[in-house]
């Protein structure tokens, strides 16, 4: 048999089939995570609810006179809250889980994207019991559950898709450049206080507010998501196409980056 290289599958084609092939150890590394997460909690799963609405009421106590103006302001934090903590836990622990299982690496073979599919799991389950106590706190204070609600999961989709992709980019940096785990962590405090999470975005300055927003991917996704919960409509196109083109890119960027370097990180981590 003559070895044809030019004939190799795409590294990044290549490891979406061994990710079809060993959905069952991604998802045993889920359910791993998950175990992991609440296995020494008192409060176990109810933690994932209490979390969000803890920082939502420090912040409202805060915050709630200096922006008055935002009408049902608790629903307004924890709606951007519970976006940004998804996004901000999945991203770490897609970086922190591949350097942690890379003993696993030198044992069996597995999809190099598994640590980071686990740790999206993981946040979508945690984010998809977080919209509890957000849906309580919207009808405590009086909004109204609008039909808009149905479309959640359209962002929460491509919110999934962006920390993939931004998750497996910087694992792959990670793995060469270790110091960037502790500099992405100074990165997300900065880019949360860019992103209107706390605060409303008409407060920005008009100048820098435009780059703050517009050329932030996470506000995109932010706004769709408040959107259909906080503002209680369906997006516009014009809403709806910044967020879906950022977490498409980010995903294929992320996804065939890792692919190509995979294989090196082994001798790495």
């Amino acid at each position: 048999m003559v070895y044809d290289s030019a004939a190799r599958v795409n590294p990044g084609v290549e490891e979406l089939r061994d990710v079809f092939k060993y959905r069952d150890l991604i998802l045993l590394l889920a359910q791993r995570d998950i175990m992991t997460r609440y296995k020494r909690s008192v409060l176990g799963v109810a933690w994932t609810m209490l979390n969000p609405l803890g920082m939502m009421l420090v912040l409202t106590v805060a915050f709630s006179q200096l922006f008055k103006q935002v009408e049902g302001y608790p629903a307004y934090i924890l709606s951007g809250l519970i976006i940004w903590q998804f996004f901000s836990q999945t991203t770490t622990a897609a970086m922190v889980n591949l350097v942690w299982g890379g003993g696993l690496l030198h044992r069996i073979y597995l999809p190099r994207t598994s640590f980071a599919l686990a740790a999206v799991m993981t946040g979508l389950i945690n984010l998809g019991i977080s919209l509890i106590p957000l849906i309580a706190v919207i009808l405590i204070i009086g909004m109204p559950i609008r039909l808009s609600f149905l479309m959640v999961p359209v962002p929460i989709v491509l919110l999934a898709m962006f920390s993939l992709g931004l998750g497996l980019l910087i694992s792959t940096i990670a793995v060469y450049f270790p110091d960037v785990a502790e500099m992405y962590q100074i990165l997300l405090t900065a880019w949360m206080y860019m992103t209107p999470i706390f605060y409303p975005e008409s407060v920005l300055p008009v100048g820098i507010g435009w780059y703050m927003t517009r050329l932030n991917p996470v506000y995109h996704l932010v706004k769709m998501f408040r959107i259909c919960v906080y503002e209680g409509r369906f997006p516009h196109f014009v809403e709806f196409w910044p967020g879906a083109l950022i977490a498409v890119l980010m995903l294929l960027i992320g996804w065939f980056a890792f692919a190509r370097k995979s294989n090196e990180f082994a001798y790495r981590i």
